[in-house]
This record gives C-alpha cells, sequence and structure tokens, in this order.
C-alpha cells in the first residue's frame, strides 16, 4: 500500500478567512482531522442544519461521523476552554470524547499566563498588538523558554510541577504590579478542567499520524489563524505566535516534509483583520462598512469587529508562495454581490518605487496600486454550479486565478455546508 501524504489546509490573509466551513466541506474525504498550531484565541465557524457552532481548540472535523479528530503537540491548549467547548457541544449533542485524542506534546495555557497576557499588553499602550488576551503568547514564550507544562505532565507529578512554573509566573506578576485577586477563582477552574480533560486519549501524536499514513488513511490538517500573522513571515510584530504556514504543520504534527500533499490555500474575495497592524488595502469608507455588514465581520472568540478592504494580491502571491499552494479556495464572493466595481491590489507604491512583491515592512506609507474589474450585481447565495455563477463573476475569478497562478478549486457563496460550488476537485476527493 502507498503512504499516503497529508493535505494541509490553511488562511492566507490575517485569518478568518472560513476555514471551519471548508474542513467541514472536505472532512467526508478524509479520515482524520488534525489541528497543528495556534490556540483558542481563533475561531472557526461551522454553519449547517440551521445551527451555528464555534470551534476554538477542537479540530473542525468533529461533526461528521466518526472521523478521529487530533489537537496536535504544535497547539496550545487552555482546559478551561477546552472543557466549555466541549460540554457546549454536548448539550447541542455532540458528544466528542470517542471523537477527540489529545497529543501528550501539546503545550498548556495556564491561569497565569493569561494574567501575563494582559499585563503584557497593557504595558505596552499605544503601542499594543492587539493580542486576545487568551494567554497564548506567554504560553508559547514559556515553550521556547523550555519551562513550560505539556499534556503529558498530567500523567505525572503535575500539582508539583504546575506550582514551580505558578510560582515563577506570580513573582514575575507581582513586579509588573498586575491585579491577582482573580487567581484562586481561575486556578479552581483550572484543576476542575484538568481532572475532566483526563476522561479523553492522551496519544503520542506524531505516532499516530505517521502510522494512520502509512496504514492508507486520509489526513486533513487544519490551520489557525493566517498566513499573514506567521511569527517568522507575517506582518510582525503584528503576529501570532506561531508557524501559521505550510511548514508549521511538520512541526506541529511530527511528520516530514515529504509527507505533505495537496495544500489548500482560503481566502476571502476581500480583506479582513482584527486587531492592530497594517493593512494596505484598509476601508473606512461606506464600502468598508458595507462589507463589514454584509459579511459579519466581528472575531468569532473575542467579537470583535474586523477591519475591512480589497483584495491584496500582493499579499496573496506571497502567502501561496510560502506554502506551497496547489489550491485556492474564495470565501465570502457573496458580500461584494451590490457593487457596481470591484478592486483589487496588484501592486504596491512606496515612494516613487513600485513592489509587486512583499517588502520588508507593511509599516511604511504605502499606497495600493489597483485594478478595477466591474461588479456582477447579482445575489450569489443561491447558485449551487458554477453554471449558476454570473459571467462577471466568472471573469473575476478568470483574473484572480491569472494573477494567482493557482486555481480556484473551491468558492463558497455563504455560510452553510450546501452554500459551496466545486469546480476543480470532484474528481480528487
Amino acid at each position: 500500500m502507498n503512504k499516503k501524504k497529508v493535505d494541509v489546509l490553511l488562511g492566507l490573509q490575517w485569518g478568518d478567512e472560513g476555514k471551519g466551513k471548508i474542513v467541514d466541506v472536505l472532512t467526508p474525504g478524509y479520515q482524520m482531522v488534525a489541528r497543528f498550531q495556534g490556540g483558542p484565541n481563533a475561531g472557526h465557524t461551522l454553519e449547517f442544519e440551521g445551527q451555528r457552532y464555534v470551534l476554538r481548540s477542537i479540530p473542525s472535523g468533529i461533526f461528521q461521523g466518526n472521523k478521529l479528530n487530533l489537537i496536535g503537540n504544535g497547539v496550545v491548549l487552555d482546559p478551561v476552554l477546552l472543557r466549555e467547548e466541549a460540554e457546549q457541544l454536548a448539550q447541542s449533542g455532540h458528544n466528542i470524547k470517542k471523537r477527540l485524542v489529545i497529543s501528550r506534546k501539546a503545550h498548556l495555557i495556564l491561569p497565569t499566563h493569561r494574567l501575563l497576557d494582559a499585563a503584557q499588553e497593557l504595558s505596552k499602550g499605544a503601542a499594543k498588538i492587539g493580542t486576545t488576551g487568551k494567554g497564548i503568547g506567554p504560553c508559547y514564550t514559556d515553550k521556547v523558554a523550555r519551562t513550560g507544562l505539556r499534556v503529558g505532565d498530567i500523567e505525572r507529578d503535575f500539582a508539583t510541577r504546575y506550582k514551580a512554573v505558578r510560582d515563577r509566573h506570580v513573582d514575575l506578576l507581582q513586579k509588573m504590579g498586575a491585579d491577582l485577586s482573580k487567581l484562586p477563582e481561575m486556578e479552581e477552574a483550572f484543576y476542575q478542567a484538568i481532572e475532566y480533560l483526563k476522561g479523553y486519549q492522551f496519544v503520542d501524536s506524531e505516532i499516530l499520524v505517521n502510522e494512520a499514513l502509512e496504514e492508507g488513511l486520509n489526513v486533513l490538517a487544519e490551520g489557525a489563524q493566517g498566513s499573514l500573522l506567521d511569527v517568522d513571515f507575517g506582518t510582525y510584530p503584528f503576529v501570532t505566535s506561531s508557524n501559521t504556514v505550510s511548514a508549521g504543520c511538520c512541526i506541529g504534527l511530527g511528520i516530514s516534509p515529504k509527507a505533505i500533499g495537496r495544500v489548500y490555500g482560503i481566502f476571502k474575495a476581500y480583506c479582513t483583520r482584527v486587531g492592530s497592524g497594517p493593512f494596505p488595502t484598509e476601508l473606512q469608507d461606506e464600502v468598508g462598512h458595507m462589507m463589514a455588514d454584509r459579511g459579519h465581520e466581528f472575531g468569532a472568540v473575542t467579537g470583535r469587529p474586523r477591519r475591512c478592504g480589497w483584495i491584496d494580491l500582493v499579499a496573496l502571491r506571497y502567502t501561496i508562495m510560502l506554502s506551497g499552494v496547489t489550491h485556492l479556495i474564495m470565501m465570502k464572493s457573496d458580500v461584494l454581490d451590490t457593487l457596481s466595481t470591484i478592486k483589487a491590489c496588484v501592486a504596491y507604491r512606496i515612494g516613487d518605487k513600485e513592489y509587486k512583491n512583499m517588502p520588508y515592512s507593511l509599516e511604511a506609507d504605502i499606497e495600493p496600486i489597483y485594478q478595477e474589474l466591474p461588479g456582477w450585481q447579482t445575489p450569489l447565495d443561491g447558485c449551487r454550479s458554477e453554471q449558476d455563477l454570473p459571467d462577471a463573476f466568472r471573469h473575476y475569478v478568470a483574473f484572480l486565478e491569472a494573477q494567482l497562478r493557482v486555481p480556484i478549486s473551491i468558492i463558497s457563496v455563504g455560510p452553510d455546508r450546501s452554500q459551496t460550488i466545486m469546480r476543480k476537485l470532484n474528481n480528487e476527493l
């Protein structure tokens, strides 16, 4: 039997591209879905059968039959939020304990990580980066500093190990003048969640994934956040604390680079960004407000409004290159239905110089160079096949494919599973 490869699905912009829906759509073709990085700062929204679900740590394949879902070693896990998420799913009739396994090497977000996150962000004042306050950055800091706690430590002398890390954090928080009054309450919930976590199977995930590939199983790796938030290649320092490009899958699941198969890159037909940081095509006019309104652009986890703007092809070409994207997936095309003209940024102008590739920093005074295309001014949400799509929209798709040099394989025209048009994948899955 030929050894299978891991297909990777990731966002190509600043996150919030619609990854959760597409994982759910693609999962019937896979036996395992795995998260490989990030933490509960990312929310993946799924809608089907009149219900809406937001997943923060649990892979988005959890709703599809008896698929095995894995939280990989590259993820940072908050036991309290995982418990809340799982119990909410159980209330809606989805018991996930038999379908979810957790890597022993995944790092744990502690209550003091959340306090450190808030204190560090507060100390930055106007220079804050817009963290969600979920403790992600401090947890990854401990991971790199080799002082963190992992899921596997729950099976060892956890209380002693926890106290050592906690005491070090408290000393730092006291020096920062942080309010520690809520820590006892947070720790009580944390220990209750640790007990809850013991009801799941902890696994050596790198062995599990590689054995699944040897057995010929199809594995889909689900990324969180977006490629422009990658800690190395994103708009630093306004980035997340992990590698969100496809290379992060190798580290986050323990697989060889040659084990990567298809790379699905997801993008919106326009751009959004949550929090601080540069955004060259941002619109603060009525068009931007229309995108936010029609696209319901509010963070799935934080509820924060998303900044909106035209699609940025300079950035997209860059992230496609970084991850070796083989299939593009365009989301929220229907949000642009009412516009008579659509704009796409094809280059940047900084001073008297034009850039078609990403510059070192986007914090310079960038003038987007746009190409204008006719809008379709036709509702797309009722389209169910490529033949249903208006000519102007097909022209927009062809333009994007020519610019990006990768086929657009899936088009989403609404939030529901059924509002998905498969263009070039029917024979592959």
